[in-house]
């Protein structure tokens, strides 16, 4: 094929061949309504064998269709001497002369037309538009041509940040946060809106965050406008004392997630309790609740979002499950269990485990009509695309405060299938029974992240591990980063831990 492309195409290129392109781009091709999609399920079918499928091609000179893999199509165009025809289902057109699919500059034009057409009946417009350079934009590429390579002992995205008084609580989180692949990609490509005050928005700073940590600069940043804000906007954690890492990620993101508001995904969620702004994007997921009344067997569900999973630890005053089978030996959703170890999964089992309400705890039965016993389950109805789990190690009650210590083992890839409410039929007698498919790695996760205490209660320091790349890990300690082994951070107590999705869906 020639750079000018196919010459063939002169012969369709008559008196209103754009509009007669277009109308079949319409009817057969894209098929924006409902009305035209019923049409082209009736009317497409190939006139020789009836089929709908085996690449469907319809001439262009008349109304013919027929199917590209029994050659139907090419017998017609050999009989008629009709040399185009078009593919149904992606809209290439094909050259019978040239025996290829060719490319003309007009036609593609109407095609991407028509398909942007189609795109907005069906209410996903915008969502597919393919990006083009601005002009503004090639002129800066032009006039930068060195580009920031990213190798294997690349520093850059790694930055110590300076203690400013007991804010190892702020900084352990951050560092997690800035390394939260999504995130990063949200901010370094500019895509926030402000609607609010100047320096009065949270996300305004986090952006200013992350350009700080790509920029390069080796010296620690100084995160002082970032302490003030949430000093600002979430007033319980104001002070110099010590503060809870977990409380400040959950105040973190709530003010975040109330300052997106402006931006364009922000702007489409006109349900209160539903917003698509980055933060609930990326760190929102659906808490499934299951309650059954032991009488009449009635289920009644409720779904509810969270951000992170608190998980109860043996040695707590709140009775722990007993350790799952493998735990004498053996590896378990990818954590070696040595005996006497409690392991991620342990607790995720404990989480999701049913629960008998008792008899003091009875709720208004909806088949029963009358206050009935029941049992309590929850399961995972929706997994965000980073789920962060966060280990109760410290205990506050009436009698006493005090910090777990329980050495708790967690994996560097973990998979949820048995915790979601679609495996609720697989389990027997409280255990997963795993699926023979392997190849489904939808609620796959690999760890980022973690953020470690150490200390007692009254007197601690927060430290966190992150993932730079794909197999490095870094300690980091305030202003201090040092390179960190593997075994260094799953040998670690792990207070708050990261993991992000293998796989995301294109929604």
């Amino acid at each position: 094929m020639s750079p000018a492309g196919c010459s063939h195409v002169n012969s369709f290129k008559v008196e209103n061949w754009r509009q007669n392109l277009k109308v079949i781009y319409q009817c057969f091709v894209w098929s924006g309504t409902a009305e035209t999609r019923k049409r082209k399920a009736k009317s497409c079918i190939c006139h020789m064998c009836g089929a709908h499928l085996n690449r469907l091609h319809s001439c262009l000179y008349c109304v013919f269709f027929g199917c590209f893999t029994k050659k139907h199509i090419h017998e017609h165009a050999k009989n008629k001497r009709h040399n185009l025809a078009i593919d149904l289902l992606y809209g290439g057109i094909y050259c019978f002369v040239c025996q290829d699919y060719i490319y003309d500059k007009d036609m593609e034009q109407i095609a991407k037309e028509e398909q942007r057409k189609a795109w907005k009946l069906q209410g996903v417009g915008e969502k597919y538009s393919t990006w083009e350079p601005t002009k503004r934009e090639l002129e800066l590429l032009r006039h930068n041509p060195k580009r920031r390579k990213i190798t294997t002992n690349c520093t850059i995205g790694l930055r110590g940040l300076i203690n400013l008084g007991n804010t190892c609580f702020m900084n352990c989180i951050v560092q997690a946060l800035t390394h939260t692949p999504l995130l990063r990609d949200f901010f370094l490509s500019d895509r926030h809106k402000c609607e609010m005050q100047s320096n009065s928005c949270l996300v305004c700073e986090m952006s200013q965050l992350f350009q700080e940590f790509y920029s390069g600069h080796r010296s620690p940043h100084i995160p002082f406008r970032l302490l003030h804000l949430v000093w600002t906007h979430a007033r319980h954690l104001a002070g110099y004392e010590q503060q809870d890492a977990h409380e400040f990620l959950i105040a973190a993101l709530d003010v975040l997630h109330r300052h997106c508001k402006g931006d364009d995904n922000g702007k489409k969620a006109n349900n209160p309790n539903h917003c698509n702004c980055i933060i609930d994007q990326i760190f929102t997921g659906g808490l499934q609740s299951d309650v059954t009344c032991q009488v009449c067997h009635g289920v009644s569900t409720t779904i509810d979002p969270f951000w992170d999973i608190s998980l109860d630890l043996p040695g707590s005053s709140t009775p722990f499950w007993p350790l799952s089978p493998g735990s004498e030996g053996g590896v378990v959703n990818g954590e070696s269990h040595v005996s006497g170890t409690t392991t991620l999964t342990d607790c995720l089992r404990r989480f999701t485990r049913p629960e008998h309400l008792g008899s003091s705890a009875k709720i208004k039965c909806s088949g029963c009509h009358s206050y009935q016993e029941s049992t309590k389950q929850l399961t995972m109805k929706k997994l965000p695309i980073v789920a962060c789990f966060h280990l109760k190690r410290f205990e506050h009650s009436a009698k006493l405060r005090r910090k777990i210590t329980t050495y708790v083992s967690f994996p560097l890839e973990l998979d949820m299938t048995p915790f979601m409410a679609s495996s609720k039929e697989s389990r027997m007698n409280g255990q997963y029974q795993q699926p023979v498919d392997t190849l489904n790695n939808d609620n796959k996760y690999s760890l980022f992240a973690v953020v470690n205490h150490q200390g007692t209660l009254e007197s601690g320091h927060y430290t966190s591990f992150i993932r730079q790349h794909k197999d490095q890990w870094f300690k980091c300690d305030d202003a201090i980063i040092t390179k960190a082994s593997i075994k260094d951070v799953l040998d670690s107590e792990g207070y708050l831990l990261f993991y992000h999705k293998q796989f995301l869906e294109y929604e």
